[in-house]
């Protein structure tokens, strides 16, 4: 009988990932952290995170009532490596709030008529409107990321985005919009362990895409592309805040603390909140490559 067909990444896994990727997914357990520098050597209890979560949803709801009844706008953007967790924590941000007032915005890539725009002029126009809070579930960053990356852009392209962002972000602040910018950043060999669990469950297959199987092998394009898009593009009243997501639960109640933590909404309960981890939520200068 015909051994099944190796599937991409457990190719990859078996054939071209370093060494000690493979021997830090075969020797660990499910609850391991990978990353040796990561600050906690096991996932959160789910106990322990389901308590807070539950106190930060209560939060979230009050959250958003605010927003509809003072017309606020509020435009979360995330970006991340692959497979850092940027869908599983839009749901948790979602999943107790009004989906007419809490809207995600996921867009394909770009149609012919979409390339002859602007490059901004299609994330723009699905900015909030008045009582809304918006989720970008990637963004405009795609060009100093993804598309340079893999040339779907030129330098000359790229270097047009990086003079305009800054700008047009600091127009949208200026405007009112409430923006928060969340790079979510997970270790290679718990990015890969991800990747192998998404092609062996039939349910999460759909999550892999071309880019993100001949991603694997870019790690190195991808930490360049990355540093250098988030030295230019962080500034006092735009930051990024990076949440190192090799445990999920932990990067999710750190996103969140970060939001309700930045708006002063009514009814707001500190003692909820608690604070923010900063030994795995903070600006660029813990990024870890």
């Amino acid at each position: 009988m015909a051994k099944p067909k190796k599937g991409a990444i457990a190719s990859y896994h078996d054939d071209k990932a370093p060494d000690e990727i493979r021997k830090a997914i075969a020797k660990a357990d499910k609850d391991d952290i990978l990353s040796p520098s990561y600050p906690y050597p096991e996932q959160m209890r789910h106990k322990d995170y389901e308590k807070e979560m539950k106190a930060l949803q209560i939060e979230l709801v009050k959250m958003l009532a605010w927003i509809k009844a003072s017309g606020q706008r509020v435009a979360v953007v995330f970006e991340g490596r692959d497979a850092a967790g940027k869908g599983g924590t839009i749901k948790r941000f979602r999943e107790n709030l009004n989906p007419r007032g809490a809207r995600v915005v996921a867009l394909a890539k770009p149609s012919e008529e979409e390339r002859s725009q602007w490059y901004f002029q299609r994330y723009v126009q699905h900015l909030p409107s008045a009582g809304e809070i918006v989720f970008f579930d990637r963004s405009w960053y795609n060009r100093g990321v993804v598309e340079h990356v893999f040339g779907f852009c030129d330098d000359d392209q790229r270097e047009r985005f990086f003079r305009q962002v800054q700008p047009l972000e600091q127009g949208l602040v200026n405007d009112g919009i409430h923006l928060f910018k969340f790079w979510l950043n997970v270790g290679r060999a718990e990015q890969l362990r991800r990747f192998l669990a998404r092609e062996n469950d039939p349910l999460k297959q759909w999550k892999l895409s071309p880019i993100d199987i001949k991603g694997l092998g870019k790690w190195n394009d991808y930490t360049a592309a990355i540093s250098e898009t988030l030295t230019r593009t962080h500034s006092e009243s735009c930051p990024w805040t990076i949440v190192r997501s090799d445990d999920k639960k932990r990067a999710r109640l750190a996103a969140i603390r970060t939001v309700l933590s930045g708006l002063d909404y009514d009814g707001k309960d500190k003692d909820a909140l608690e604070k923010i981890d900063h030994s795995i939520c903070g600006g660029p200068e813990i990024w870890d490559a």
